[in-house]
């Protein structure tokens, strides 16, 4: 494989040329059980609000209401699929630009992008960063703020007068300053919604912003390093993927894939134990370590210790230092979704992105108090692992000494292998949680698995072979599903859970089998690779695709990655929103009256959105109802 060849591969991808993973897992093993126990799909796949392992007579009639629209609670027309090089909404809405890498935060950074350099490294921390990824919008004080994040970079776009080379030290901080997260004021204009240039709630949040380590490893020796020897401060947080807000209105950006970011000069430097379950090798992604000696793990063994963890920061403050939670463990976290208990106490669900890892639960043991001191509350708790039983069952299963063989603060550096020993269930890449807000139930899109081979493990040794009857239910996961469950007592602090999958995506029109998908999918929604996924306040699920757009063989009739509206009541699923070719959309959020959401579209192919001849620019993008109707 070339070089270049090498630059334009997704992370997945990335990862599975440098550190191969397992094809297949216990969830697989546990759907097929299930489906063999109670038939072809119909004990697997059910509708509405505590309908979990439901017969066939249910999934029947409401895959037919379904499919038919009867009492869709959609305020529009489904869209057909697109292939082109634009974003289309349905009839009776609009969308525009809201901000593209590459624009201005401040007045100080230049209107436009240097299309020949792809923008300077001098403005490359005031201006909005590059592939737009999770995002929520608060309301302070009247003020509309979004924090959104930059997942990566794509170095072929970023660097175009290298041709994606990174050769020197300065290639590596413009590359380092177009990551992280961005914080922007946003207002309705004459033009409609822009960013508020020189907003005071402006901020760049990158690399080598200082942030403070709090939890349960704060200090720990393996944190450690020689240029911070307490082990309690940290420069920068990497590959911000999904993103979350906590009760009291802090944003919590995600650390997923950091492992790519570390390489070494010293090609015999011998890894340290616990590399491997993380992926962590000897040649990073983007040469960090050629140029920046933090990132040379040959001189810096801890430094790799020191990401992978849900940061918070406060969107009201500018001056406020990020903090890591690491009581919420480290791995490659996806999003970050928030629930509260009955009683008060803090519930946090986190998925593990990567093939044959793991779905996991915080509950805090303070409880929320709306104007109390909430510091506390994400650092001082307990960490959990998701066991599906192929009954239709589950339990949360805690990362406690016992169950681990680690003590706690192990448990919250080497995540993954305290839910290894605790015997969790591995997964197909499980990616954003959405917890719904009108019904205590929380949903994870299990994205996809393309490359299952029997008796494969993951790194931990895990066996992750299908399982008849598990959230991953089919051999080759080449399309993905949702898994869903429902807490014992209405409460997201309960260790038992029912569970089942809300969909399977798949293409009827091509199969008869389970690669047909489940009921409520039909030649008019068709989709893959369910990622983003976050409800609004109705209790609608918006479902954001980041997979195959090739509309070839096994995904013709599905085109470009697209977002979908699903009805948890009905099971009824939509297509609202198409995004340019190459392009994952990914991320949203709602402006405070409902009536404009926001939507990121990441990596476009295409010259999106100036058109032929420009660099392609992740973009978020507005839209609303030409009627001034909720949207959200």
């Amino acid at each position: 494989m070339t070089k270049q060849d090498l630059d334009h591969l997704s992370w997945d991808e990335w990862d599975e040329v440098n550190d191969p993973r397992p094809a297949n897992f216990e969830f697989d093993k546990v759907v097929e059980e299930a489906i063999s126990r109670r038939g072809f799909l119909s004990g697997i796949v059910a509708f509405g609000s505590g309908a979990a392992v439901m017969g066939s007579g249910l999934l029947n009639s409401t895959a037919a209401h379904a499919m038919g629209h009867s009492g869709s609670r959609f305020a529009f027309d489904p869209i057909g699929i697109f292939t082109d090089n634009t974003v289309h909404v349905p009839e009776g809405y609009s969308w525009s630009n809201l901000a593209s890498w590459g624009d201005p935060l401040f007045s100080d950074a230049p209107v436009e992008l240097d299309q020949a350099i792809g923008g300077s490294v001098e403005s490359s921390d005031r201006i909005f960063g590059e592939n737009t990824d999770g995002m929520e919008l608060f309301n302070i004080n009247g003020h509309e703020v979004i924090a959104v994040n930059h997942e990566y970079v794509n170095k072929g776009t970023n660097l175009p007068a290298t041709g994606g080379d990174v050769n020197s030290a300065e290639d590596v901080r413009k590359l380092q300053n177009l990551q992280g997260v961005t914080v922007m004021e946003v207002a309705r204009g004459e033009a409609g919604w822009e960013v508020v240039v020189d907003s005071p709630f402006n901020r760049r949040i990158h690399h080598n912003t200082e942030m403070r380590i709090a939890g349960p490893a704060a200090g720990h020796p393996l944190l450690q390093t020689a240029a911070d020897p307490e082990g309690m401060t940290v420069l920068g947080t990497l590959n911000n993927c999904g993103a979350g807000r906590t009760p009291w209105g802090t944003y919590l950006t995600c650390e997923e894939n950091f492992n790519g970011y570390f390489g070494s000069t010293d090609e015999g430097f011998e890894l340290p134990e616990g590399y491997d379950r993380y992926g962590i090798g000897l040649e990073g992604r983007y040469n960090y370590e050629g140029f920046d000696p933090r990132f040379d793990v040959s001189q810096n063994p801890n430094e790799p210790h020191r990401f992978g963890y849900i940061v918070e920061i406060d969107p009201a403050d500018p001056t406020s230092t990020p903090v890591k939670r690491t009581a919420l463990g480290r791995f490659k976290h996806e999003n970050a979704a928030c629930a509260l208990a009955p009683d008060g106490r803090v519930v946090v669900y986190l998925g593990d992105d990567e093939r044959g890892e793991y779905l996991y639960r915080y509950v805090s043991n303070g409880v929320y108090q709306p104007g109390g001191d909430t510091d506390h509350l994400l650092d001082d708790g307990t960490l959990y692992v998701a066991r599906f039983d192929t009954d239709g069952t589950g339990e949360w299963v805690e990362l406690s000494e016992e169950n681990t063989g680690m003590n706690d603060v192990e448990t919250r550096i080497f995540t993954r292998m305290a839910a290894s020993a605790a015997g969790g269930t591995t997964m197909d890449r499980p990616e954003w949680v959405a917890v719904n807000p009108n019904s205590v139930e929380a949903y994870c899109a299990l994205t996809n698995n393309s490359r299952r081979a029997p008796g494969w493990t993951n790194r931990g040794g895990d066996l992750a072979e299908p399982v008849v009857g598990s959230p991953n239910p089919r051999a080759e996961n080449r399309y993905g599903q949702i898994v869903r469950w429902f807490p014992s007592n209405d409460d997201h602090a309960a260790d038992l859970f029912r569970w089942d999958l809300y969909v399977m995506a798949g293409n009827p029109g091509l199969h008869s089998d389970a690669y047909a998908g489940s009921g409520n999918i039909h030649m008019g929604n068709l989709f893959n690779s369910p990622d983003g996924m976050m409800f609004d306040s109705a209790g609608i699920l918006w479902i954001q695709t980041d997979g195959n757009d090739s509309n070839e063989e096994g995904y013709v009739g599905m085109g470009n990655n697209q977002m979908l509206a699903g009805d948890p009541e009905t099971g009824e699923i939509v297509r609202f929103l198409t995004a340019p070719n190459g392009a994952e959309v990914t991320g949203i959020t709602w402006s405070s009256d409902r009536r404009t959401m926001f939507v990121g579209i990441q990596h476009p192919d295409a010259p999106f959105p100036d058109g032929e001849g420009m660099l392609p620019r992740s973009t978020v993008v507005a839209v609303w109802r030409n009627d001034g109707g909720l949207v959200g």
